[in-house]
């Protein structure tokens, strides 16, 4: 954790882009003095350019260094937590935190194109997802997928369409519901899926799967909840870090973590820097009865999604991860398909224009994406929502590739590439 407590206890550099989201987030940092004592300057935004320190937080974490994880979840310091919460209106307690437990969970696994596709599994919707878009689009040949053209961008929005429906219906905390992983992955399912593909008209709305589908996992709600699944209330926000690391013998992590909102709650324990999440705000939905109700120890539903992909021959060809809430596994899809689809270096398979939707409303493309595929998005009858040529709504690839074969340069080359779009930036060591 050395590491770490030198940034907090030495300060970094605040950037453009962190700068400008203090200022969207003053009028919150300020309502809470700790909060605004660390990420403002006397109640005005950090500039680019200044040294932010969290001295606080710096020892916060030697704590935590020294004595472990029940530092934080019971003691001083987690009385100090607990307050802050119930000062602010909260009802966390003691016991709340003694309780929490970390869940090991299997990753969701599956294959595109001959390659291995390893990705986080519920709470997080992102694997799964991610495997069942890609699922769908191998349906189609290679040629078809051709970076940027009208067909090509038509069938990754009716991916998304269909992906967003049963992530809406299905995903949720397997410690709480039956979620059929299997079936939703699998290639089966993708095939009837991809029948719903229409290459001539948009889908302006994909309809939750049919229940029975899954009848076969009859304990999928295990605390008996209708089938009716709600939906979730709100959308995830975009204040996500996620970053690839590997090694020259292809040892390989990536890492996505969460405080949902940026600046999470905007409530920092007062004395200890620690900022507060408020994941609670879009990881559930507030209607008692559904998969996505709050219940005690449930975790919510999220898109985070670090993937690890593995060549043909088993070896680790890609570790990529992103920030960006729902957009999150969308994302990652489209880069793992342009490098195996359209054989792009891995930095120019984040560099390129990206689009987006959910199970219905608007398609967002970034204005880079050409104006025939544009104009064609339009003919077809979708609802197009041209943003910002490098968009910080379509989140912040980090990903690292193993050119094992010389495919991109030289035979066993390591490429790093960091998004443009987000602070990031790819390094050798």
């Amino acid at each position: 954790m050395q590491p770490a407590i030198n940034y907090a206890q030495n300060g970094f550099v605040v950037t453009e882009n962190l700068s400008r989201g203090i200022l969207d987030n003053l009028n919150r940092l300020n309502t809470f003095p700790a909060s605004s004592a660390i990420f403002t300057d006397s109640g005005m935004p950090w500039e680019a350019g200044d040294i932010l320190r969290q001295t606080d937080l710096a020892n916060t974490l030697r704590l935590i260094a020294e004595g472990g994880a029940d530092v934080f979840y019971s003691g001083p310091l987690a009385e100090q937590v607990v307050q802050a919460v119930r000062d602010t209106g909260g009802i966390m307690t003691l016991e709340d935190l003694a309780q929490v437990r970390v869940r090991r969970h299997a990753p969701v696994v599956g294959t595109y194109r001959g390659y291995t596709i390893i990705s986080m599994p519920p709470p997080s919707s992102g694997g799964a997802c991610i495997v069942q878009i890609l699922n769908m689009l191998e349906n189609l040949d290679p040629d078809y997928l051709r970076f940027g053209e009208t067909q090509a961008v038509h069938a990754w929005l009716q991916a998304f369409r269909i992906s967003f429906a049963d992530r809406d219906a299905w995903m949720a905390d397997t410690d709480f519901v039956a979620v059929p992983l299997e079936g939703l992955t699998s290639k089966e399912y993708a095939r009837e899926l991809f029948a719903r593909f229409n290459p001539n008209q948009a889908m302006l709305y994909a309809e939750a799967s049919d229940p029975a589908r899954f009848e076969s996992d009859p304990g999928r709600f295990i605390r008996g909840y209708a089938m009716d699944a709600g939906g979730l209330a709100g959308i995830e926000s975009a204040s996500t870090t996620s970053f690839s690391v590997m090694d020259r013998a292809g040892n390989t992590v990536t890492v996505t973590v969460t405080i949902n909102f940026l600046f999470g709650s905007a409530v920092t324990v007062p004395g200890t820097g620690i900022l507060l999440n408020n994941q609670m705000a879009s990881g559930f939905n507030p209607v008692p009865g559904t998969i996505h109700s709050p219940e005690p120890y449930k975790r919510g539903l999220s898109s985070m999604s670090p993937t690890i992909v593995l060549d043909p021959h088993g070896r680790p060809f890609m570790s990529v991860g992103s920030p960006g809430a729902t957009r999150i596994f969308p994302t990652v899809a489209q880069v793992i398909s342009h490098v195996i689809d359209n054989d792009m270096p891995i930095q120019e398979a984040l560099n390129v224009p990206r689009w987006f939707t959910m199970q219905s409303g608007q398609v967002h493309v970034e204005n880079r994406l050409s104006e025939s595929a544009i104009q064609g998005l339009k003919d077809l009858g979708w609802e197009v929502n041209v943003r910002s040529g490098w968009d910080f709504f379509f989140g912040g690839i980090h990903a690292v590739l193993f050119d094992h074969t010389g495919q991109f340069g030289r035979a066993g080359r390591l490429h790093g590439a960091a998004d443009p779009r987000r602070d990031g930036v790819a390094r050798a060591f």
